[in-house]
């Protein structure tokens, strides 16, 4: 059965250079990151262009899912409440797919570190710090990326995928 694999975490935890890699490794895979969709100038967060950005998520989606050549969809993108994901998920009734769901966590120290070393600004940190508890609650199965090397954090990622050790 397909799987539809969904990567959340505060900005900056490593969800695009992580699953940029991970899907490379599986054949027959596909990623789409919901930052893609949100690529505008200016940015502006309005009610319109959220339905939007979210119609074109399940365009998407929906396609990858109905394409018989994708074993694996990979989705990452911040997804900081559980209303957002159901939402997400609302919009691909009607597919079959095995869902995972994956948070990427890391302690406040290791974000920060990232994120300087990305040249973000405080204002990202100060915000990405803020959503670092709202992932703890979450329904999904987390990965603690703190002190890992990049490919131990794919090895277990992909152990997590592919044998199903959730």
């Amino acid at each position: 059965m397909k799987k539809l694999v969904i990567v959340n975490g505060t900005m900056g935890v490593g969800k695009s250079t992580i699953v940029s890699e991970v899907y490379k490794e599986l054949q027959n895979s596909v990623w789409l990151d919901g930052d893609w969709c949100w690529q505008m100038n200016p940015w502006n967060v309005t009610e319109e262009n959220k339905l939007m950005v979210m119609n074109n998520i399940h365009y998407i989606l929906n396609q990858y899912l109905e394409n018989s050549m994708f074993e694996y969809v990979f989705f990452s993108w911040v997804i900081h409440k559980e209303s957002i994901l159901d939402e997400i998920l609302a919009g691909l009734i009607g597919k079959e797919y095995q869902l995972i769901k994956v948070t990427l966590m890391c302690s406040e120290e290791n974000l920060v570190k990232r994120m300087r070393q990305d040249a973000r600004s405080e204002s990202q940190i100060e915000n990405s710090i803020k959503r670092l508890e709202n992932y703890k609650e979450m329904n999904t199965k987390k990965l603690n990326t703190n002190g890992k090397e990049i490919d131990l954090i794919i090895k277990e990622f992909l152990h997590m995928i592919v044998e199903g050790n959730l």
